[in-house]
């Protein structure tokens, strides 16, 4: 019974409101800008045409790099930028994309190692021979605006669109009606839960966190206590992979508010 609560309390996913462009409910897509007043209209401005400076991507200064595999008419070839100095990507982003030194290949990883390599940021071409099979842009290791994906014959196979690692259709939600405390992060791609989940409190600290995979929640979910540095308040194991039929959840370590063991799952077992 309590799990079931935890549910309920945590993952508010129907709600009810005027809906607004740019809105589901009450929850806001992930591109929203955080900044712009949806009700005030100010007068547009031509901005002045500005020299673009080589080799620098939102303001940020990079190298252009490039990786090559296969052989014959099979050969890949990757154009890429990458960071010159080094930078912390988003830490709530699941998807991280580096340029690896030794293995000297582009990897996508869950953590970034800033010793093992480089973070990808600007342009970024895949080709094989003289076509181009895929195309977008990264921002500081992340995915980020329209990515493109042809087959050898010029034909489309996926289209994708970003906004610094999340995927557009992704929902956010705001304790407040300026928008700058988060509230909720859902994670949308082809209408279904895919990547890290968050709820935080208001202070900012997060309070439920975990990933959805092909809209079933999978491996360990965790919850924290409000106001005790990160302390956690309970695990939870789901299934390894969204096609794993017979599995129970389960909490498996649950700790009281001084940090100590109330229940440990495998102990309980034994």
């Amino acid at each position: 019974m309590r799990y079931i609560i935890f549910l309920c309390l945590f993952f508010p996913f129907v709600t009810h409101g005027q809906e607004t462009e740019g809105t589901v409910g009450d929850f806001y897509s992930i591109s929203t800008p955080l900044t712009v007043s949806l009700d005030k209209k100010e007068d547009y401005v031509a901005p002045k045409k500005q020299k673009r400076k080589k080799n620098v991507y939102y303001g940020i200064k990079t190298k252009k790099g490039f990786a090559r595999k296969g052989v014959g008419q099979n050969v890949e070839l990757e154009l890429f930028s990458y960071l010159k100095e080094p930078r912390t990507p988003d830490k709530y982003v699941r998807d991280i994309y580096w340029y690896d030194f030794d293995r000297q290949q582009i990897r996508k990883t869950r953590t970034f190692n800033p010793s093992k390599g480089v973070l990808l940021h600007g342009p970024y071409i895949k080709k094989l021979g003289n076509k181009i099979i895929e195309e977008g842009i990264f921002y500081v290791g992340t995915k980020h605006g329209r990515w493109v994906k042809k087959s050898s014959k010029d034909i489309l196979i996926d289209k994708e669109g970003y906004y610094k690692g999340w995927p557009k259709e992704s929902l956010v939600r705001f304790y407040d009606k300026e928008r700058t405390k988060i509230k909720e992060i859902i994670p949308i791609e082809y209408g279904e839960k895919e990547g890290n989940y968050y709820y935080f409190f208001e202070s900012g600290a997060i309070a439920v966190t975990g990933e959805y995979r092909l809209d079933e929640r999978v491996g360990m979910w965790s919850e924290f206590y409000a106001n005790r540095r990160g302390r956690k308040r309970r695990e939870i194991r789901y299934k390894k992979n969204p096609f794993e039929k017979e599995f129970d959840s389960y909490i498996i370590k649950e700790w009281n508010t001084k940090g100590q063991v109330v229940y440990d799952h495998d102990k309980d077992k034994q």
